[in-house]
């Protein structure tokens, strides 16, 4: 049963928490913990969000999000920063096919 979506609301914070898939490790290197830092600072400008605080443990994500004035601005940052995560993942370890988040 999918779960049910998330209501989301301009300037309004919001704890996003993001597991990899299955719960298999996504963060193995330090550079696995700066890549995903680097990306989600260059995306959350871009779609104009807040981040107020972030844990990142080694198969899940916490984050404390504010999407500004535009709610899809939540959706966006976490679809992009997570895409990247992933194809890093990939390229880094040569697993073709896995998912990372």
């Amino acid at each position: 049963m999918p779960r049910s979506a998330r209501v989301v609301l301009p300037h309004t914070s919001h704890h996003i928490v993001q597991r990899g898939h299955n719960r298999q490790t996504v963060f193995v290197s330090d550079d696995d913990y700066n890549y995903y830092r680097e990306n989600l600072i260059d995306f959350k400008r871009e779609f104009g969000c807040r981040i107020y605080a972030y844990c990142l443990m080694t198969n899940h994500v916490h984050l404390i999000v504010d999407p500004g004035k535009n709610p899809e601005s939540l959706a966006l940052l976490m679809k992009r920063v997570a895409g990247r995560q992933t194809r890093y993942e990939a390229e880094g370890s040569k697993r073709r096919g896995q998912v990372c988040f």
